[in-house]
């Protein structure tokens, strides 16, 4: 099977990449050449501007794939490019969205035709015009309104890992241990969470899945905000200062966002529990 993947060098899109090489595929990367990777002579590079039409094209020439993997689409005119440079070159389009695109809070999960993309009213424009949400909402609303070939739009919740370079879960880690202040919108929102690894997992196995459309990709069960600092304050001994004033959490959210998964397990993949993994994530960050 031949793959390629635009954006594979950064967290779970590194792993992405181990899990295809795994599998015995032959994977080819695209990116700008700016970020090194670890894959030597095992991977196929090529250097392109994925945000450009006739970079994208260029670079991969007449080239067809089974499978693409496009972890670094945040617009239509990013979905409009690859529909344009791949319309006759590919069999299976995998988009890495998110659970951003549920535009609303609520106790109860959502389910993936809670955001219709199909009728979503269409908008064109560049990263610049959109908040992340609406970027990703007006993304897949192109992929499947437009697009000429078979799309799979994973919905992830915050992704978690050792190498996230957002360090969202570290500035937790970082302000408890260190007895620094910051504050929390909600102290009892609720949310889904998945691993790095086990979101380089479910990519990878979709690339023989049959399974298209939007799909929620998140570990089994959801935590809250505080139990989430509860965590943090048993791993380091330390309680949390929460002050009103002091820099905002990152995870606090005014609301609940948690995904239901039935899709996707109907379809096969078993999810880990979320709160078997999140205690030792913990601890190693620490």
């Amino acid at each position: 099977m031949d793959i390629l993947v635009l954006g594979g060098t950064q967290f779970f899109g590194k792993m992405l990449v181990q899990e295809l090489l795994d599998k015995g595929y032959s994977v080819t990367l695209a990116t700008r050449g700016r970020t090194a990777d670890p894959f030597g002579e095992r991977v196929n590079r090529i250097v392109v501007d994925r945000f450009n039409e006739d970079s994208l094209r260029e670079g991969c020439g007449n080239k067809t794939w089974d499978v693409i993997y496009d972890q670094i689409c945040y617009a239509s005119d990013h979905a409009k490019i690859a529909s344009e440079v791949f319309a006759d070159k590919v069999e299976k389009y995998i988009f890495t969205s998110s659970m951003a695109v549920y535009d609303a809070f609520q106790e109860e999960p959502f389910f993936e035709m809670d955001f219709d993309p199909y009728h979503y009213p269409f908008k064109e424009g560049g990263q610049g015009d959109f908040s992340y949400g609406e970027g990703k909402r007006v993304a897949e609303a192109y992929f499947f309104q437009k697009t000429p070939f078979p799309v799979t739009a994973v919905r992830f919740p915050i992704v978690m890992g050792e190498e996230d370079y957002t360090e969202r879960l570290l500035f937790h880690i970082e302000k408890i241990k260190q007895s620094k202040p910051f504050s929390i919108r909600n102290k009892a929102s609720t949310m889904s969470y998945i691993s790095a690894e086990e979101a380089a997992t479910f990519l990878a196995w979709l690339a023989e899945a049959n399974i298209e459309g939007p799909v929620n990709a998140c570990a089994n069960g959801e935590i809250s905000i505080i139990e989430l600092i509860s965590v943090i304050e048993n791993t380091v001994h330390k309680k949390a200062k929460l002050k009103q004033g002091a820099p905002t959490s990152p995870y606090g959210y005014e609301g609940s966002k948690i995904m239901s998964t039935e899709k996707a397990q109907t379809a096969g993949f078993l999810f880990s529990n979320l709160h078997a993994w999140l205690p030792e994530l913990v601890r190693k960050l620490v």
